[in-house]
């Protein structure tokens, strides 16, 4: 069981409003809503467990890797999840999401918690591949003693809670239909993570074209309320 310090971190650095940037972002539901694959509750709750469970067989396995790698303090194996990500982020809007999230992520841990793993990967000028924010999450709950399911759970519920927040903004829903939605989606948690848990970063995969193109129309629009 965790302690009670450790169950404090878990809910202080996987809190929605942490200061990485997330409510910048739609993850495309913005423009999920503009072409009408969004629309009620009922159509968005499908897209947030469309997105969590992108989020599990993708970023979530580099969470665990990070998580993993932190835990034995193997640098190189750090270096090379953050590689798995980036090349993985076939759009430029989610790269974007991923890399700045990730670097406020590791400017925020270098200022409250100082020496780190995650400071050393972070202040690497020789490396062109960015820290990116599934793996820094995975590194920095391994330092803070925080269980790999714990770190997975965080970052699902992050995925989820980053487009409900923007739905609230862009759709005729309040924050009772949010919750709700939440709520339903993280009992998929725990068998998400089973279905993960072995995989390595060579099974990474996040196969949703539609989203890619949503994304891609995303980039091009010249009034948008979210950069992706």
């Amino acid at each position: 069981m965790p302690t009670m310090a450790e169950t404090l971190r878990l809910l202080q650095f996987g809190d929605s409003a942490f200061p990485v940037g997330a409510f910048s972002f739609s993850n495309g539901l913005e423009m999920a809503v503009q072409h009408g694959i969004v629309h009620d509750r009922s159509s968005l709750q499908d897209f947030v467990r469309t997105v969590t469970r992108l989020a599990a067989t993708g970023d979530g396995v580099a969470v665990l890797a990070g998580h993993r790698a932190a835990a034995v303090g193997d640098l190189d194996q750090v270096r090379r999840a953050d590689e798995a990500v980036h090349l993985r982020k076939i759009n430029e809007e989610m790269r974007t999401m991923s890399v700045r999230m990730g670097r406020k992520l590791a400017d925020a841990s270098n200022r409250i918690i100082g020496e780190s793993l995650l400071k050393k990967r972070a202040s690497e000028t020789d490396n062109p591949v960015p820290v990116t924010y599934p793996v820094a999450l995975g590194v920095l709950f391994a330092e803070l003693g925080i269980h790999e399911e714990g770190a997975f759970a965080a970052h699902q519920y992050g995925a989820a809670s980053m487009v409900l927040s923007a739905a609230i903004r862009l759709l005729r829903v309040d924050h009772f239909d949010a919750q709700s939605i939440l709520f339903a989606v993280n009992e998929q948690v725990a068998a998400d993570y089973q279905e993960v848990a072995g995989a390595g970063l060579d099974d990474m995969q996040g196969f949703a074209p539609h989203l890619d193109i949503l994304a891609g129309a995303h980039q091009h629009t010249h009034v948008r309320m979210f950069m992706s």
